[in-house]
């Protein structure tokens, strides 16, 4: 009896060590940071056998960041988690996933990791070929509205992880679902404040999918076209003025001078009339201050979701004293759709600011991309 509580003993002594070793290599001192040039709102650390995402301000004015711990399944086997340092715990590469804006999916689809998306709300706001076969296949599932998800269907999928995105965080559908043992991670890839750091978060999707090589490529690809385009468009000899924006109610919404609209004003060289002002989010202005600056700009972008001219006049025939309107030099995304409806800007745009500033350099200067025909914007007839 003697020998058996002894051996009992060793047995028990070296289990605990053996644990210890585990977690000891869970708090590796191996910390390297996945390389992030532009986008501010998240950061990648790889340690030995695990990483960590962490994801800084998801929303305007969020001081709380959330640390997520990525396992392979053959990792999450061996070790004894100790998960009160994390926001949740993921294993990877993903293999079931639900997302819910329509900014994440170009991320998968050029991850060439769209058929993993089991659900999302809205489908008809999807506009992309590929994953719209996916949905006529029956493949992706209707979730509702976002701002309700249809929780009952959702966890009828049981989806390994869902990409959620917060106005202020107080979403109780995403409490309530992360409550059911499914792990929801946080997208601010829409606070970002220029348009490569937007579209630099194509390294979130990475990471969770194993794909990091990948999605760096992704990314330097879009990035050298981006600024190959900005070079192209230093070669102008004029800066045309541009006004944007529109009123709704009283008041004309238009973007900040530190807005990435502006910076790809900016980059497209571009005068863009309120490029110097430094208000965070949307300037409000009444039509008196917009006309009186703007009355006799050469271009007028993104006028809201009018779809013509005719529209235009039609909600406020002010618009038509703009010398822009009376030169039909106003120019939107709102016709560029999928076959359900969805604009193709809200879905594609901020993946891919390189096409957004040829686009816009293609209006501002013609001729240094004649050869070049617009992705998302079009005159207004």
């Amino acid at each position: 009896m003697k020998q058996l509580s002894i051996l009992l003993l060793f047995l028990i002594f070296i289990n605990c060590k053996e644990n210890k070793g585990l977690e000891q290599n869970l708090q590796s001192t191996t910390n390297e940071k996945s390389s992030i040039s532009y986008a501010e709102g998240f950061t990648i650390e790889n340690h030995d056998g695990f990483k960590v995402l962490e994801v800084k301000n998801p929303w305007p004015k969020s001081d709380k960041s959330y640390r997520y711990l990525l396992l392979s399944n053959e990792m999450a086997s061996k070790i004894k988690l100790d998960t009160r340092d994390y926001d949740g715990v993921i294993i990877t590469p993903i293999q079931k996933i639900v997302v819910t804006s329509t900014t994440h999916i170009p991320a998968l689809e050029l991850l060439n990791e769209e058929n993993t998306l089991m659900g999302f709300p809205d489908l008809k706001y999807v506009s992309s070929e590929k994953t719209r076969a996916l949905i006529d296949k029956g493949s992706v599932r209707e979730l509702g509205k976002n701002e309700s998800i249809n929780t009952e269907v959702l966890l009828e999928l049981r989806p390994e992880l869902v990409i959620g995105f917060g106005i202020d965080g107080n979403n109780k559908t995403f409490d309530n679902i992360q409550k059911a043992g499914i792990p929801v991670i946080y997208n601010g890839d829409w606070v970002e404040k220029s348009p490569l750091a937007k579209a630099e978060w194509i390294k979130f999707f990475g990471v969770l999918y194993n794909k990091e090589k990948e999605a760096d490529a992704v990314f330097k690809t879009i990035e050298t076209d981006y600024l190959e385009a900005k070079k192209i468009a230093q070669n102008a000899t004029q800066k045309p003025t541009v006004l944007s924006g529109a009123m709704y109610k009283d008041i004309w919404y238009l973007p900040s001078g530190t807005s990435p609209e502006a910076q790809l004003l900016k980059d497209a060289n571009a005068n863009y009339l309120w490029s110097e002002t430094t208000d965070q989010g949307s300037l409000s202005l009444n039509f008196e201050v917009v006309f009186d600056k703007a009355k006799d700009a050469d271009i007028w972008i993104s006028p809201s979701y009018y779809s013509s001219l005719e529209a235009i006049e039609k909600a406020n025939a002010h618009y038509t004293k703009f010398k822009a309107f009376q030169a039909k030099e106003v120019y939107s995304f709102v016709n560029t759709t999928g076959e359900t409806g969805g604009v193709l800007y809200f879905e594609t745009g901020m993946a891919r600011p390189d096409l957004v500033l040829k686009d816009l350099i293609k209006i501002c200067h013609p001729k240094l991309l004649e050869d070049y025909t617009p992705t998302f914007f079009k005159r207004l007839e």
